[in-house]
């Protein structure tokens, strides 16, 4: 199948392919490639979104994964967390400028996936 993108090469740092198992770019990886981190960061593409929001937006997602998704992204500052002080509590989330970085990176590949999916999963025997 031909493509209109050129050949992509990984940086000579990684080019042997192997991430050494103590490299904190597994960390990393493991943070923004799991599949809430992945579709959290995406709805966060569109825009501020409350905790309701979210859990809309990453359909099947359950309460307890979604607050852990949340902290860990916030931690690894990709997330914005902020609090009104209003009753009843609101919290807001949004990407920082390293998230929204991130999140451009990922869309393509969520829109590939999309893209593909149905055709991928046929293929499956």
């Amino acid at each position: 199948m031909e493509t209109d993108t050129l050949p992509v090469h990984l940086p000579p740092d990684l080019a042997d392919g192997v991430f050494p198992a103590g490299c904190p770019s597994r960390t990393v990886l493991d943070h923004i490639t799991s599949k809430w981190g992945v579709l959290v960061l995406v709805a966060l593409t569109e825009g501020e979104h409350r905790w309701s929001e979210l859990r809309r937006r990453a359909d099947g997602i359950s309460e307890k994964m979604l607050a852990q998704t949340l902290k860990t992204l916030e931690r690894d500052g990709l997330v914005l967390r902020k609090s009104q002080p209003v009753i009843p509590p609101r919290v807001d989330y949004s990407l920082t400028d390293r998230g929204q970085e991130l999140s451009a990176l990922l869309v393509p590949l969520v829109t590939w996936a999309y893209d593909n999916a149905d055709s991928i999963l046929k293929g499956q025997r």
